[in-house]
């Protein structure tokens, strides 16, 4: 069985042999919720490819000590996927936070997109952004990445075009793009960028930046998918065809 997962905020200095203490919340869902004790071993991360395998000596309320085994670093993996998420609505954020994280995207950007049904603006803007972050750390552990993924700060569609015009592979799906999934290239190194539009669809003045951004118009298949689950479905149909997954 894989061994738990647990996120510390620092490795640096960690090393065979020496204690790693975790505390807060992090030490009270180890020892409250998971029920971790004295002997027990598990995996701690920085969630930036520093993984750590030890073996708890101490528990308290909000205290965890775990004695270093073994020490290992990941690379980041590559290609790194990038979705542009346009936001919908509902508790459906946070749902394609959580798949997305599972299959191993890098960064999510929460997209303003001119149809989304959703609004961030102010205090909901900031308690919605905490929610998608809190989600993606939860996911990751649960997924027991080295590397957790990024949730940045909300998108305007100028951003969107920057990002696009940056990736090596830049992918807008639109269920009349011009090409197929199956018929794109993806590149074993370098960055994919996949925007997923709000359940309103995407504007003509929108599919027009993006395209001039060097953007691809791509169509899933004859099934027009959630907004919450196309992203996901996308990215996995793309690994599929690298190193990644092979």
């Amino acid at each position: 069985m894989s061994l738990p997962v647990h996120w510390v905020a620092s490795l640096t200095g960690a090393c065979a042999g020496e204690p790693v203490e975790v505390t807060g919340d992090e030490a009270h869902h180890a020892v409250a919720v998971r029920r971790l004790r004295a002997g027990e071993q598990v995996v701690l991360t920085d969630g930036r490819g520093t993984l750590v395998t030890g073996t708890v000596t101490e528990t308290g309320k909000r205290r965890l000590v775990v004695t270093a085994d073994e020490m290992r670093t990941v690379a980041s993996p590559t290609p790194s996927f990038t979705v542009v998420q346009a936001l919908p609505k509902g508790d459906r954020g946070e749902l394609a936070v959580e798949v997305l994280t599972e299959v191993g995207v890098a960064t999510v950007v929460p997209w303003a997109a001119a149809r989304s049904v959703a609004v961030w603006r102010g205090e909901r803007a900031a308690k919605s952004l905490a929610r998608w972050r809190s989600t993606a750390h939860e996911a990751a552990k649960q997924a027991r990445r080295a590397w957790f993924p990024e949730v940045v700060d909300l998108a305007t569609t100028d951003d969107v075009v920057a990002l696009l015009s940056a990736a090596d592979v830049a992918v807008v799906l639109h269920e009349e793009g011009a090409l197929s999934l199956s018929a794109l290239g993806v590149p074993e190194t370098g960055s994919v960028v996949v925007v997923v539009g709000p359940e309103g669809g995407l504007t003509d003045d929108e599919l027009a930046a993006f395209a001039r951004a060097g953007a691809l118009g791509v169509r899933l298949g004859a099934e027009v998918l959630r907004t919450s689950t196309a992203g996901v479905a996308a990215v996995s149909a793309l690994l599929a065809r690298t190193p990644r997954w092979s």
